[in-house]
């Protein structure tokens, strides 16, 4: 096999992020996409130029044209398609996050193992070289011990007909934004907290419209989270250490929204702008899963740190329901 078979399983919103990063990858090309009808599935396949339209789910899982699938259903739906999917022999690229419970991650990773495909979270700014920059730089400790880091994602809703407003299809602007800077902070900081704060406000749907948490770390470093669906677009992420401080302007988004701007503020000196490749934001993401596949090497961002992301998600909302500090 010399390329990956792609198919969409849903006619998601975010699927217009991802087909112009498997058109572009080397190694893989887009086959197929799957709906609820043939009739919707036909209608995507015609708009985006995709050779297949399968009717159901389980038709395209089924069928040997696709290698791999790419799931950006609804957040509760993430785990029983991905299951579905391995047991039909094909790799996963699932979209954040992966689930809403520890045992069910478990689930999931204890059947990729049994079945041999790769399952993989699409945190696609982790494979942006911006944020493999961030990493050299703390690996290189030009920031010195980094102390805190800040991030915050927010955005407004349009509408209130939205599916991130419902609670059992685990709405919510933590699940859904918050775990942004929340993996970032677990990324720099090189795993996750020790304890957690967390507070939040609930809106009339039931789930988080604005969270905010803080989360301490082994010697004492922090990182201060935000997100909200009730605010203008911002996103921002700060690493402070004891030798300079590090601020990326757009950490999750891509080279079409706007000028990016990594800057480098060191303790003496001027500050420095720090250049970043620009590449497509979802490309690292599906280039990973083909090395893991074709080239048999490990994957970038790993099941245990995708165990993590949901571990710490869970430890907020616990401590924002009871209004204590939650260990881990």
């Amino acid at each position: 096999m010399s390329k990956i078979r792609w198919g969409l399983l849903s006619t998601a919103n975010i699927n217009r992020r991802v087909i112009p990063a498997i058109r572009e990858s080397a190694r893989g090309e887009l086959v197929a996409v799957a709906s609820r009808s043939q009739e919707s599935a036909q209608a995507y396949a015609d708009k985006w130029d995709i050779p297949l339209a399968f009717g159901s789910y389980e038709a395209m899982l089924a069928s040997d044209a696709v290698d791999a699938v790419y799931i950006g259903l609804p957040n509760h739906l993430h785990a029983e398609w991905s299951i579905k999917a391995m047991q039909q022999g094909k790799h996963v690229l699932c979209e954040k996050p992966f689930a809403l419970t520890l045992a069910v991650v478990d689930e999931m990773t204890a059947v990729s193992q049994q079945t041999g495909c790769y399952l993989a979270e699409a945190f696609m700014y982790r494979h942006h070289p911006q944020t493999k920059i961030v990493g050299e730089m703390m690996r290189n400790g030009r920031l010195g011990r980094v102390t805190v880091v800040r991030g915050v994602f927010n955005f407004a809703f349009s509408t209130r007909d939205n599916i991130r407003l419902v609670p059992e299809w685990g709405g919510g602007c933590l699940w859904d934004v918050g775990v942004y800077p929340l993996s970032f902070a677990q990324y720099v900081m090189g795993g996750p907290p020790q304890r957690v704060f967390g507070t939040q406000w609930l809106g009339e749907s039931g789930v988080d419209e604005v969270f905010s948490g803080q989360m301490v770390y082994a010697g004492g470093a922090m990182a201060q989270i935000s997100s909200s669906f009730c605010t203008p677009f911002h996103t921002q992420v700060e690493i402070i250490g004891t030798e300079g401080r590090l601020v990326l302007n757009r950490p999750f988004t891509g080279h079409n929204d706007g000028d990016r701007a990594l800057m480098f503020y060191p303790k003496d000196g001027e500050s420095e702008e720090i250049a970043v490749p620009e590449e497509e934001l979802y490309l690292g993401e599906i280039e990973d899963l083909h090395t893991a596949v074709l080239d048999n090497k490990p994957q970038y961002l790993t099941l245990e740190e995708t165990r993590n992301h949901v571990k710490t998600v869970l430890a907020l909302y616990e401590s924002a329901r009871t209004g204590q500090v939650v260990s881990l």
